[in-house]
């Protein structure tokens, strides 16, 4: 069983910056991809980042370039640090650790596991 929880959301106006933090309750993450996710109002849930073991990250094409995935091993932690916000980046975001092989972190082939966090709301103000 692993939880996580997540953090750092909040209300910034459009062209701002937060940083989202995931920690995992499990040492043993470290040998799965994590992936970020979101999910506004009325929508479904998205994937917004995904991180591999060795730290290779892909990104939705709506935040490439804005948003960052990062992890710390060491400190059982996945970070999101997002910049130049959108109001269309309003959601909840949730971090997921992924399912170990044969899925990897790629696009096509992360899959997430049961493993969510709370959620965090992050509010862009126009």
């Amino acid at each position: 069983q692993v939880q996580l929880v997540e953090s750092g959301g909040g209300l910034v106006q459009t062209g701002g910056s937060l940083r989202l933090s995931c920690a995992a309750s499990r040492s043993d993450f470290s040998i799965n991809a994590m992936a970020w996710y979101r999910q506004a109002p009325g929508k479904q849930r998205e994937l917004v980042a995904i991180i591999s073991v060795g730290g290779n990250t892909n990104y939705a094409d709506s935040v490439k370039g804005r948003f960052t995935i990062s992890r710390d091993n060491a400190e059982n932690t996945v970070y999101l640090q997002m910049n130049s916000l959108k109001p269309e980046d309003t959601a909840v975001y949730y971090c997921n650790v992924g399912r170990r092989w044969p899925y990897g972190a790629s696009w096509a082939t992360y899959r997430p596991s049961d493993y969510w966090g709370q959620g965090t709301q992050v509010t862009v103000s126009s």
